[in-house]
């Protein structure tokens, strides 16, 4: 990691860029793949599958007995970690549902806002080198929650065209049985446009590589929806002389683990805590199974000290991060000072591991200072919320005049007459 000290804030725009990638070939591939997959259909999947996969499907769909199979193989610890991380996913998300509540604007007006479950919805799950069945519970739970009718699963199988017992485990934990091997943009292509084994669906959410993402961003141009713009993970970490070194390493490189192209960010009003800091990485990196994964991330990343904590506030809310642990003396006063970040971890023993596993917030957040105008996936990603309106003769009679001299005003006379009909009677 680079180490910067008192950047002036015209710097801080540069400093704080994620690694930049130029995606013209990126598009193009994606391109070509979604146009095969809505021409071929499941010959096409099938083909893309070999080719990027290594293996031949004779089908699409897990059946029933694979599932069955899989859950077998899953251990018991795991089992019941997974049931825990569910019950407070489940806990969590079913507090944000909210029910309808008339309003009476006027006498006679009366107005109301009711919750609707998105129809059909397609996860994608990676499963390449590392299986995310955590966040079939955070998208899972919440579709459920919400009512969808049809949740269909998208995850890449390995060379054995199977998919990992945990993943099949947790999908039938939750209640999700339309589950497909297939991965990368061929996957997404197959959910936005249908084949004849995949349905298509209304919107997709799900993290994954940049052909994923890529993918996700060019159907939404096509009419389909996606939970969110998302990139390569990231973390930044706002630690003042009270911060433990240790705790802090070990965040920072849970996080670089996920990819080369993730970053880390860690933003300090102590050098000493910054140099120990740096010592701790390179000693915790060691022992990583994934430590060159890490290791290219960590090249992609900055600590910065600063001259004291509003500044680092200030620092924070400019990054906008995808995860934001703050590991300070007054670590809630500071949590009130944040308007950008995807999920904020307060305190030192609020590690970003349990946000993403079993704590019941979602791990499915914004990356790429998205975070400053989006959320990250909550009950509400999954629904639609319809208003309502019901006016009676009265009521209409209240507003009348004021609809009326508006839609005059406007030239919209046919709005104006819809009311004086009524209004002759």
């Amino acid at each position: 990691m680079k180490i910067v000290k008192n950047p002036p804030r015209e710097k801080w725009k540069a400093l704080l860029q994620r690694p930049y990638q130029d995606h013209t070939a990126l598009y193009q591939t994606v391109q070509a793949i979604l146009e095969q997959v809505k021409k071929d259909g499941d010959s096409a999947i099938k083909e893309l599958t070999q080719k990027f996969d290594g293996v031949l499907l004779d089908g699409l769909q897990v059946t029933e007995e694979e599932i069955a199979s899989a859950i077998t193989l899953v251990p018991q610890v795991l089992k019941e970690a997974i049931q825990q991380a569910k019950n407070n996913i489940e806990k969590f998300h079913e507090a944000q549902w909210q029910q309808p509540k008339i309003i009476e604007t006027m006498p006679g007006v009366q107005c109301w806002r009711k919750n609707v479950g998105v129809e059909k919805v397609g996860l994608y799950i990676p499963g390449g080198t590392a299986p995310l069945f955590s966040t079939i519970l955070m998208l899972g739970v919440p579709a459920v929650l919400a009512g969808c009718k049809e949740i269909s699963l998208c995850s890449p199988c390995n060379k054995n065209g199977t998919l990992h017992p945990a993943i099949l485990y947790a999908a039938n934990l939750v209640g999700i049985h339309k589950i497909f091997k297939t991965g990368g943009a061929q996957a997404i292509a197959a959910m936005a446009f249908g084949t004849e084994t995949i349905p298509a669906v209304y919107k997709i959410f799900g993290p994954g590589n940049q052909y994923v993402t890529a993918a996700k961003q060019m159907v939404q141009m096509q009419g389909v929806a996606i939970d969110m713009p998302a990139g390569p993970s990231e973390v930044c970490v706002l630690a003042d002389d009270t911060a433990n070194p240790v705790y802090i390493a070990a965040d920072l490189l849970s996080q670089a683990e996920h990819g080369a192209d993730s970053q880390v960010i860690l933003i300090c009003t102590s050098e000493t805590v910054v140099a120990q800091t740096m010592k701790e990485v390179e000693l915790q990196l060691l022992a990583l199974p994934r430590k060159n994964i890490a290791q290219k991330a960590l090249d992609n990343s900055t600590a910065i000290i600063v001259s004291n904590l509003l500044e680092g506030i200030d620092l924070v809310n400019e990054y906008a991060a995808e995860h934001l642990i703050i590991c300070c003396q007054y670590a809630d006063s500071v949590a009130e000072q944040i308007t950008a970040a995807g999920s904020v971890f307060i305190g030192n023993y609020s590690t970003e591991s349990a946000g993403d596993y079993a704590s019941g917030t979602n791990h499915t957040l914004p990356t790429n200072a998205f975070a400053r105008a989006y959320s990250g996936v909550s009950i509400d990603s999954f629904i639609k919320k319809i208003t309502f309106q019901k006016l009676s003769q009265e009521g209409l009679r209240n507003i009348s005049e004021t609809v009326i001299a508006m839609a005059e005003a406007e030239g919209l006379q046919a709005h104006a007459n819809a009311v004086k009909v009524r209004m002759a009677e």
